[in-house]
């Protein structure tokens, strides 16, 4: 219990992550046993206007997407960087921002404030997704080719230099 503690306060100290709603089995976690080409996991949201994104209806682009929450003080953080990676390649890379929030007010709010772009899901109540990356904190990157296979279950952040990089290298 003090490892679980002591992990939890040191992520919260560092800025480096937010702890999302898991059970204390799953802290401490990293990445899942999920590997790279492995098909990811599909999902069924509901995108800021009421429509229903499928993993498969995203078959075709690159995927790059990011678990966050309006709460989250890191999340928050790289949502500069993910405009920018967006302005840049948006045309050959769908960017999805999943947000776990459990107040979908407060998600709808952000994005139409921040003006967010991309492809914009709320999670709702179905957790399954995080559960199958094993997800115990957010911001959380995950990187897909056009078939919905894994090129990284946890992928560079945003303002993290060797993310255009990579994105760039898959482009070619």
């Amino acid at each position: 219990m003090k490892k679980i503690v002591l992990s939890v306060a040191l992520a919260f100290a560092m800025g480096m992550t937010c702890v999302s709603n898991v059970s204390a089995t799953q802290i401490g976690y990293t990445q899942s046993e999920l590997k790279k080409g492995d098909a990811s996991p599909t999902f069924s949201f509901k995108d800021i206007n009421g429509k229903t994104v499928t993993l498969e209806s995203l078959r075709g682009k690159i995927v790059y997407i990011d678990v966050w929450a309006t709460w989250c003080p890191p999340c928050r953080a790289e949502l500069p960087a993910l405009k920018n990676l967006e302005e840049k390649y948006g045309k050959d890379i769908h960017f999805v921002s999943i947000s776990c929030d459990q107040d979908k007010s407060k998600w709808e709010t952000m994005v139409k404030d921040k003006d967010l772009k991309g492809i914009q899901l709320h999670i709702g109540t179905d957790r399954s997704f995080m559960q199958s990356y094993e997800i115990s904190g957010i911001p959380r990157f995950i990187l897909l080719d056009e078939n919905g296979k894994i090129i990284s279950s946890d992928m560079s952040r945003p303002s993290d230099p060797n993310t255009a990089g990579a994105l760039e290298a898959l482009l070619k």
